[in-house]
């Protein structure tokens, strides 16, 4: 009786066996039955040999890595700045038919729309010819215009007087409001809130005086109509467009008081205006 393979050993056997199947190797011994069957001659089967150290795994093969391309140096073109001519959130705001500057003041009311109605005295809606063909855009009305209820009464007023004055004309031949009607505290710059709430208002005037030409004074004005975060110096004294009207911005009147050398400036810009309303062009500073 052949001696009996101890268990843990045919069990190590088993496993080795069934590590090789895994693998694809096959047939390590014969059927000794089916061969006995087919021939007479006596097969001698050998035991496998006793496994001593346990076959290593194949290693894993790794893909050779492709070489990583140098990124691509993109040159980026300058932002271009906006275009302060383009049409702007208002263009897109739909006109009032027949519109009048009697009709916007009745709309405006006694107007509580913004805080500012909280430390106002009058609103200061507008002076001026209904049909000129020149209008001044200023900030907002001071201590002097918020007592009188005019626009542009105390020294800017009085020196935008002058200003229009020499180029020919009188305060009756032009049109003169702000963006804001009531006076912020401290003549401090109206706020976003302040000039959004507001400027429907002003651009109902202009469309309804229609204009030739629009002046801004000062940086509020401007930067309003044009919606635009650009600083004045980069566009004053250049023709823009607003509404298919003819838009020039320059510096406002209480600038001027505390920058005398400016008012040069200002004059080559009106100057400017003249020529488009086909005023006489003075030479030289006005007096």
């Amino acid at each position: 009786m052949a001696e009996r393979i101890p268990e843990a050993l045919q069990k190590k056997i088993t496993d080795r066996l069934h590590f090789y199947e895994d693998l694809g190797i096959r047939q390590f011994y014969l059927d000794r039955s089916s061969e006995l069957r087919e021939s007479s001659l006596p097969v001698a089967l050998t035991s496998p040999p006793a496994i001593t150290e346990e076959m290593p795994l194949p290693k894993p093969v790794r893909k050779p890595e492709l070489p990583k391309a140098a990124p691509v140096a993109t040159k980026l073109s300058p932002l271009p700045l906006p275009v302060a001519a383009g049409p702007s959130l208002f263009e897109s705001m739909d006109k009032v038919g027949n519109d009048t500057l009697l009709k916007i003041r009745e709309d405006l009311g006694e107007c509580t729309r913004c805080k500012l109605h909280s430390t106002r005295h009058s609103i200061v809606f507008g002076d001026g010819n209904p049909k000129a063909e020149l209008v001044f855009v200023g900030e907002g009305p001071g201590a002097d215009e918020d007592a009188q209820g005019l626009p542009f009464v105390g020294r800017a007023g009085k020196l935008l007087t002058q200003m229009i004055e020499a180029m020919g004309l009188q305060r009756k031949d032009v049109y003169i409001c702000n963006v804001v009607k009531c006076r912020p505290p401290g003549n401090r710059q109206p706020e976003e809130d302040e000039v959004s709430t507001c400027s429907p208002f002003l651009l109902r005037q202009i469309d309804a005086i229609a204009p030739k030409v629009i002046v801004c004074l000062g940086a509020v004005a401007a930067k309003t109509l044009l919606q635009t975060n650009r600083g004045i110096s980069q566009f004053r004294g250049e023709w823009l467009e607003f509404r298919s009207r003819k838009l020039l911005a320059t510096y406002h009147p209480a600038y001027l008081l505390r920058n005398p050398p400016a008012k040069s400036e200002v004059w080559k810009d009106l100057q400017k205006v003249m020529a488009v309303l086909g005023l006489e062009v003075k030479k030289g500073k006005p007096a």
